[in-house]
């Protein structure tokens, strides 16, 4: 049957337009019940289970499904996901308000329903004879779905009893909307609210913990004092943005500080682009990551960011006039130069919440059910969750989900979602991280699977087509021990004509994932492998990374080969590229390759290709440096594990050889020859990468600091920041050029991913190089398999398709590879630290030699470069004289007592795991030498108390 629909349009010109649209509507969509006589095999195959009895409700004992509405959808996704609910309808009416008002729970219930487990059944409402319905006259879009629904329910429930008088087999409608919920019982059909449904399932009393606590106002604490301001309507935001009276940006919690934050003003000028927030009011409820607006506060309520250190002791009780005693510490004496554009959050246009992992702080009143929950993240706030579970969840790492923050509670609510684990096992704190972090990293599913090559594999003729046969080069590939997955190998070789030839052969991954399919999309999503500690999270497959793609020696493999005639200057004279098939002679570590490059003894084909190598590519950095990248310095540390407990035995800052720089060389000139050919053939569609040059305010702290030892650094272009960090050095202090070099690197910008046609600043800072992008790791980066596509349509090796010239598509790639490189790095970082954390536990107390980073007010941040660790020596201590403290950020400098501590001083300091606090177990550091008569500690007289628990244990143990 077909129906048509009508609706009016507003033109861009300001006219109405009338569109008429086809809607059929037909007799054989089936109901998605086994067994069922009227639909015969409408559906393919069964979904519903026949007799769920399971769940077991007191409300309703008899057989049933359940039918729930959009709002239960959206906000209790959390119920539906538990493995207690199967059985349950989801109308097409609540899927498509579900898709346009949540892209995540949109995804979460669509993986729910191919969870054949779960038996969840999609029901196609809108195009079925008996349960379509108009929009009537006056009536609006919501009522109209509303009712959509409630037909959809009274059909099941009558066409249910049609199937089998005796099964007594019932359709159970689940909304929280009163409304809908008086007609659907006025009209027969049995409904409840979620709340109501979920406390019926006596046997799963955990579910309740999952419930969403949504009314906002409705969950006020008992003495119902209104702490912040009212949020303003989304009308009102939007006319105020417009008008320029609120700002709209991105809310960025501090991690340092809970008492401030800053908003990212989203393409504002210039002046204006970080506005500071201060004060639990002016934060107003905003979580990290919010899309906010803010009010500009008068120029005379400037502040200037605070350098306070001040975490959340979190009073379980609101105690809110502390926290007021501690705002006053924020606001000190700064010079007119240091006050930056000041504001207060006046509403939320956008929450960006997303479910917290972290610990519950149980309360102190016994048999209480509210408990406060500390997020892992420290710049979310702390939130309140009802739970009847929590002495089984002390002491373990929960996931948790806000789901409001009315205005007379300190803290938001929310609701308990997950278990993950017991707090330190290896394999929950990798988890968390992990989630913590948002880095995809659940098995391939079958779909993605299935469009792997079948084994056993081998190069084909029809893979030869538009591929050149180089297995016959003398190619060798040179990688950190234990690397699987190898994306690149090298050749060269002396010319007839006496110039050299010399060869960059990258994996072609690009020729396996072909765009559009499941494994090419999941590749997009995921954007990058994390490399963690002891564990690699692929972006692609194992049988791709490891082995068809990876260039391992001995076998035949695809590659993408960048090819270039040079003369012994390292001049090139020609490039070329093509798709190749090679034979790697060789898989080296660094170690081995030097060991070949400096033996006297060693002169095979393969040595004598790294030599040349080698030597050009000294020249090749040489020529780089004197255009003025940067060596910039990061501490970066390596593990060495035990081999069966897999627990770090000791820690060493990582060792770079010549070669590794050899390698780098190649890669960089790969990857900018790339660059400049796909920008050639697709001037706006060409994916490069990009590294903004600092803004000048970024340096202040390298400047000052290098002044401080009596040494000048000049900041106005990259070749003189390099070339007066090349002349920055000290005979009597050797290591002040890595320490001035690591300081750099933290005032860098990060380098991105970009569309060229949507940009026209393509210059790369660091490498000194005016156009650049990512051609050489495949594998493990999806940027390199887009650039591959394009470079492969560009010499005519591969054909082109819509999406590769689609610049808005390639730019909404690119913020999200982006994305999850970002979180890629932090991933990293997180899992060294929780490592370094396991080698001291098992370590005890040490002291090291450290050097400062930063001075703050109350705390000095400094490196161990023994172990490339960093961390923070506080000087004010609860329950402890506090000692006086002057700070001079013009210097920077801290003074403590009689002694003053400049960035760069070399202290002695006392390593200790705390584990006092399980949530965060940190590195503490105390101060050992210079000796301050009630600072420092001796280290013959280590303060234990810090591990106390443990001990108490082991004594027990005993």
């Amino acid at each position: 049957m077909l129906k048509s629909k009508t609706f009016l349009k507003k033109t861009r010109a300001g006219g109405v337009m009338k569109i008429v649209r086809e809607h059929y509507l037909r007799d054989d969509i089936g109901c998605g019940a086994p067994g069922c006589v009227a639909c015969g095999d409408a559906h393919e195959g069964p979904v519903l289970e026949p007799q769920p009895l399971d769940p077991a409700s007191s409300l309703c004992p008899q057989p049933h499904y359940l039918l729930p509405d959009t709002n239960v959808l959206l906000h209790q996704i959390d119920v539906l996901e538990d493995p207690a609910i199967r059985n349950v309808i989801v109308l097409q009416t609540v899927l498509q308000e579900v898709r346009n008002r949540s892209a995540p729970v949109y995804k979460r219930i669509r993986d729910v329903t191919n969870n054949q487990e779960k038996h969840f059944y999609t029901f196609t409402n809108e195009h079925h004879r008996e349960t379509y319905v108009e929009q009537e006259q006056g009536e609006n879009a919501n009522d109209r779905n509303d009712r959509a629904i409630r037909v959809a329910a009274k059909w099941y429930n009558e066409h249910l009893k049609k199937m089998s008088a005796e099964n007594q087999l019932q359709v159970v409608f689940i909304t929280n909307d009163r409304r809908n919920k008086e007609k659907a019982i006025e009209e027969g059909i049995p409904a409840f609210t979620c709340e109501e449904y979920v406390k019926s399932l006596t046997a799963n009393p955990e579910l309740i913990d999952r419930l969403a606590c949504l009314s906002e106002e409705g969950s006020e604490i008992e003495s119902g004092k209104v702490i912040f301001s009212e949020h303003l309507p989304l009308s009102k935001l939007q006319q105020g943005i417009k008008s320029g009276t609120y700002l709209q940006g991105t809310f960025r919690a501090s991690r340092e500080n809970y008492l401030e934050a800053t908003v990212w003003v989203h393409g504002d000028t210039e002046e204006n682009k970080e506005i500071i927030l201060q004060g639990l009011k002016n934060l107003n409820r905003a979580i990290h990551e919010d899309i906010v607006a803010v009010e500009l506060l008068p120029k005379n309520q400037w502040v200037a960011p605070s350098s306070v250190v001040l975490h959340d002791e979190g009073q379980n009780e609101d105690d809110v006039e502390k926290e007021e005693e501690r705002e006053r510490i924020l606001k000190t004496a700064v010079n007119e130069k240091m006050l930056k554009p000041t504001g207060r959050v006046v509403g939320i246009i956008k929450r960006n919440w997303r479910p917290y992992c972290g610990m519950l702080s149980k309360s102190d009143i016994k048999e209480s059910r509210r408990h406060l929950f500390t997020p892992a993240d420290k710049r979310i706030p702390r939130i309140r969750i009802e739970t009847r579970q929590a002495s089984t969840l002390e002491g373990r790492r929960i996931i948790v989900a806000v789901d409001g923050w009315p205005r007379n509670s300190r803290y938001p609510n929310g609701h308990f979602v997950k278990n993950l684990g017991e707090v330190g096992d290896k394999e929950t704190e990798t988890e968390v991280l992990l989630l913590e972090h948002d880095v995809p990293h659940q098995p391939f599913s079958q779909a993605v699977l299935s469009f792997l090559p079948k084994m056993p594999w081998s190069i084909t003729e029809k893979d030869m087509k538009n591929r050149e046969d180089l297995r016959h080069l003398c190619v060798c590939s040179v990688d950190p021990p234990g690397c699987t997955d190898i994306d690149d190998a090298l050749h060269c070789r002396e010319l007839e004509n006496g110039n050299l030839e010399v060869g960059v052969h990258i994996a072609d991954v690009s020729h396996f994932i072909r765009p559009g399919n499941a494994l090419d999309q999941e590749s997009a999503r995921r954007g990058t492998t994390v490399y963690l500690c002891e564990k690699r999270i692929d972006m692609v497959p194992e049988l791709l990374s490891s082995n068809l793609c990876s260039l391992r020696c001995n076998v035949d493999r695809l590659a993408f080969s960048c090819i270039w005639e040079m003369n012994h200057n390292a001049e090139i004279l020609k490039t070329r590229f093509t798709k190749s098939a090679i034979n790697s002679k060789a898989s080296l570590t660094y170690a081995e390759a030097q060991m070949r490059i400096d033996s006297a003894t060693m002169n095979d084909d393969i040595t004598t290709s790294l030599r040349g190598l080698n030597k050009l590519a000294k020249i090749l950095k040489k020529r780089r440096i004197e255009k003025g990248a940067l060596t910039l310095s990061s501490p970066e540390v390596r593990f060495h594990m035990d081999s069966e407990t897999h627990d770090p035995i000791d820690l060493q800052t990582k060792e770079l050889r010549e070669t590794n720089s050899m390698v780098e060389e190649f890669m960089l000139l790969a990857n900018i020859s790339v660059a400049k050919k796909i920008h050639e053939e697709f001037s706006e569609h060409a994916l490069l990468r990009k590294h903004p040059a600092p803004p000048p305010s970024n340096y202040e702290i390298l400047v000052k600091a290098a002044k401080s030892k009596n040494l000048e650094i000049k900041t106005d272009t990259a070749k003189s920041l390099a070339d007066s960090l090349d002349r920055a050095d000290s005979p009597s202090f050797p290591y002040l050029n890595t320490l001035l070099r690591i300081l750099a690197t933290r005032c860098m910008m990060q380098a991105v991913y970009f569309c060229s046609g949507m940009d026209n600043d393509f210059h790369h800072y660091g490498l000194a190089s005016p156009i650049y992008t990512h051609f050489t790791s495949p594998i493990r980066r999806y940027a390199d398999i887009i650039v591959h596509r394009l470079l492969a349509v560009a010499i005519g090796a591969d054909c082109t398709y819509p999406e590769l010239t689609d610049k808005h598509k390639l730019a909404h790639l690119c913020k999200n590879l982006n994305f999850r490189h970002k979180m890629a790095q932090y991933a990293q970082r997180a899992s060294v630290a929780f490592h370094t954390q396991l080698f001291f536990k098992s370590k005890g107390i040490v002291s090291e030699e450290a050097y400062i980073l930063f001075v703050r007010k109350n705390a000095i941040v400094v490196l161990i470069p023994k172990y490339g660790l960093e961390g923070t020596v506080f000087f004010e201590e609860k329950d402890k004289p506090k000692p006086r403290l002057i700070y001079d950020d013009e210097i920077p400098s801290l003074k403590i007592e009689d002694t003053v501590f400049h960035i760069f001083d070399k202290v002695k300091v006392k390593i200790v795991l705390d584990s006092s606090n399980l949530q965060h177990q940190k590195i503490r550091m105390s101060l050992v030498e210079p000796q301050i008569p009630g600072i420092s500690i001796p280290m013959d007289t280590s303060n234990m108390d810090i591990n106390e628990p443990e001990r108490k244990k082991k004594k027990l143990e005993k």
